[in-house]
């Protein structure tokens, strides 16, 4: 049966309509006309895969990678960049007018670079084979190469298969300087250690949180400061947009005296903000993190900032009102709702808020609204041609 695609949904799939019920066409783009082939029919909603493009809308363009149109990663490599942008801004605001949010996001901050902009690549294993899964699937995509990544992770891509993982998963992390970190999840025995050492600028390999050769960190740079940063640490994958949030950070925390930071990871944000304030407390959960973090502060000779492992929901006695500034950088989970509120009851002055998830960002935003009003929103395009997107907002005290 042949639709038209409409708009997109917020998970960047195509939506049209099938005798009045709603159908959901991953990989189509507004203005087409497809044959599709029903894959899901629900009370609700239908979902279906294209069969043939009838007719290719005027926004369809050729995607750059060969899987695209099977792999699950990419969702917008379909369209142009200006499309993907007004795609994100039309998204954000979509969800925050249907939670009843008040504010009209008008920027986008665009990546540099369209490609190889990744540090960090997750790969899975399943009977030698390696790649991403498919589209909606746990069956496996066979890669060669992935474009989001740079030469250093794809040359080393092509020779993975000599490490005879039979099933597992390979996460390989790049550096400023082109030095890789591969972290192995499998019990099978490796092989040809030797000849990765050899053919690859590889500081570290670790197989199940076990360093077996190496270190298990590597340090990188962003702007004029260096940071460790651990196998299992946080860190922003996208460097150039990673300058941006920098930037943003360092606008919104001038002359500021105290700053508190929370999900600090390994001490970033924290870090930007101690060249602007008096202190900086930084709090996260992962020790590794932490351990980096205080590594972090010492070889960038700040001294004004301090760190504590600790979950966040166990600091509450931390979040006083003589904190001038919160960084909140949560996992996609969001905010914990007892430190939203200890926040709100102490009333501190502002409130920087970075999301990879708008959706729990305008929960979390209906919760502070009571207390505080949005000055500003922007995003960052941290993550091109996909149908996520990263969220600055700064809120002040009513």
């Amino acid at each position: 049966m042949n639709i038209e695609v409409i708009k997109f949904d917020n998970s960047g799939r195509g939506i049209g309509y099938l005798d009045n019920k709603i159908i959901f066409i991953p990989k189509s783009v507004p203005g087409d006309i497809v044959l599709v082939k029903i894959t899901k029919d629900k009370k609700d909603y239908l979902e279906g895969s294209i069969v043939k493009i009838i007719k290719p809308s005027k926004l369809r363009k050729e995607a750059i990678c060969p899987y695209f149109n099977l792999c699950g990663g990419c969702d917008l490599m379909h369209v142009s960049l200006t499309e993907e942008l007004e795609y994100k801004l039309t998204k954000i605001n979509d969800i925050l007018r249907s939670k009843n949010i008040d504010y009209q996001v008008k920027d986008i901050i665009k990546s540099d670079r369209e490609y190889a902009y990744r540090n960090k690549i997750t790969l899975k294993v399943i009977k030698q084979k390696i790649g991403y899964y498919l589209s909606d699937s746990h069956e496996l995509l066979e890669i060669k190469k992935c474009y989001l990544v740079n030469d250093a992770i794809n040359n080393l891509i092509t020779d993975l298969p000599k490490l005879s993982i039979i099933n597992g998963e390979i996460t390989i992390r790049c550096n400023y300087k082109n030095e890789l970190l591969i972290i192995i999840k499998s019990t099978d025995t490796l092989s040809n250690i030797d000849y990765f050492i050899t053919q690859h600028n590889i500081v570290g390999i670790i197989q199940n949180n076990k360093c077996i050769y190496g270190e298990d960190f590597f340090f990188t740079q962003i702007q004029d400061l260096l940071f460790k940063v651990s196998y299992d640490a946080f860190f922003q994958v996208n460097d150039n947009m990673c300058e941006k949030l920098f930037n943003l950070i360092r606008e919104n925390t001038l002359n500021q005296k105290k700053i508190l930071d929370l999900y600090c990871g390994v001490g970033t944000l924290s870090l930007v903000a101690a060249l602007n304030s008096d202190y900086t407390l930084g709090i996260e959960i992962n020790e590794n993190a932490i351990k980096d973090a205080l590594i972090n502060k010492v070889i960038n000779k700040i001294d004004n900032a301090e760190f504590i492992c600790s979950d966040t929901k166990n600091i509450l006695n931390q979040i006083t009102n003589d904190y001038d500034v919160v960084i909140l950088d949560p996992p996609r989970s969001g905010v914990d709702a007892n430190v939203l509120k200890k926040i709100m009851e102490q009333k501190i002055k502002t409130i920087i808020y970075v999301s990879c998830n708008p959706f729990t960002l305008v929960r979390d935003l209906n919760i502070l609204k009571e207390n505080y009003i949005i000055k500003d929103i922007k995003l960052l395009d941290m993550f091109v041609w996909s149908e996520h997107v990263e969220s600055f907002c700064v809120l002040n005290l009513r």
